[in-house]
């Protein structure tokens, strides 16, 4: 999770809203993203896709069992689904998101939704304060 703030470091300091994700088998790091929708002027430019897409060239499959995900910040529905897609074994999450989260905030499609023929295993709160306070941090300089 440590990794994922730093990446999420990164793009606060590009002016995106700061979340880090990345995707980690086997003690190896498959991907690596940080939100980028401004830059690339791609809405589905989330933290969560940017790893996905970059595990999945690393490992020439777009199904990636076994894997694991962690990010800063609860998935949105978007986000979820991909998870779902991909096969990610567990995700990782630090700061619960009230206004959009997937993972129980507000909707419920990690893991509980057994519409879903995947179930990825979910655990929220981990380093949620750091990854709380970069996000308050952000919005507190840009007001």
């Amino acid at each position: 999770m440590q990794r994922a703030l730093e990446l999420a470091e990164r793009a606060s300091e590009e002016g995106e809203v700061p979340v880090g994700a990345l995707v980690v088998r086997d003690g190896e790091i498959l991907g690596e993203g940080w939100n980028q929708p401004i830059a690339s002027h791609d809405p589905t430019a989330h933290a969560e896709i940017q790893a996905l897409r970059a595990a999945a060239r690393f490992a020439e499959n777009y199904r990636l069992p076994g894997a694991d995900l962690y990010v800063t910040l609860e998935p949105c529905p978007m986000c979820a689904s991909a998870i779902v897609h991909a096969r990610i074994r567990h995700l990782i999450y630090g700061a619960s998101d009230p206004k959009g989260g997937a993972c129980g905030s507000v909707f419920d499609l990690l893991p509980s939704d057994g519409r879903f023929n995947h179930r990825t295993l979910c655990t929220g709160g981990v380093l949620a304060d750091d990854s709380s306070e970069l996000l308050r941090a952000f919005f507190r300089a840009r007001r």
